[in-house]
């Protein structure tokens, strides 16, 4: 957890004139590719506790970065949806997780570099079937 937290660090750091705050660059991160997506199913691929979730999704509603949507007349669901402003951001994002991808694997090779994340991959796989 020491580590993710030094990461996240990072990234706000990066990431300082943009005024984020902590969850905001992985909810835009994972809306990147989910656009639309429920707010609960949100929760579970931000790996948020739902009621976190609903503070970074105020705040981040607040600055015009997302915005919220019923969809199909259900209004106990919305879905989650990046507006203009919260492109521009999430393309911020991106560029500050591929500037700490290059300081993180500084020095090390291509071949190296795949190893790890392959590896990394399959401790992740175990950890998720963990009972």
């Amino acid at each position: 957890m020491a580590n993710q937290a030094v990461f996240q660090k990072k990234v706000l750091e990066q990431l300082k004139e943009t005024q984020l705050t902590v969850g905001q660059p992985k909810v835009l991160d994972y809306l990147k590719d989910h656009n639309g997506v429920s707010q609960k199913e949100l929760a579970l691929g931000c790996r948020i506790e739902a009621g976190s979730l609903t503070s970074i999704l105020n705040r981040m509603e607040e600055k015009g970065m997302i915005e919220r949507r019923i969809q199909n007349g259900n209004r106990r669901t919305f879905h989650i949806y990046l507006t203009p402003k919260g492109e521009e951001l999430q393309k911020c994002v991106e560029n500050a997780f591929l500037v700490l991808e290059e300081e993180v694997f500084k020095g090390i090779s291509l071949e190296d570099r795949e190893a790890f994340m392959r590896i990394f991959q399959d401790i992740y796989k175990n950890i998720m079937t963990m009972e």
